[in-house]
């Protein structure tokens, strides 16, 4: 969670409009399977954004949990 990329040394950000950025690791039996990275054109995202993030990588670990061998 970062909540002013401007003020994060060494950010990098896909889109150059972007103020602050959430990115979560997706996780399923212990590999890393890929990322959910939200990217926001205003500065202070927030702990609550980040816990709504969090529900969201859950319902996709939740479901490729049953698909990832």
């Amino acid at each position: 969670l970062v909540g002013d990329v401007e003020a994060y040394p060494g950010h990098i950000a896909c889109n150059g409009e972007t103020k602050s950025e959430m990115d979560l690791p997706i996780v399923v039996d212990g590999n890393a399977i890929g990322r959910f990275d939200v990217d926001c054109l205003v500065r202070g995202i927030s702990s609550e954004e980040d816990r709504a993030g969090e529900s969201i990588v859950k319902i996709i670990v939740d479901s490729c949990d049953s698909h990832i061998q």
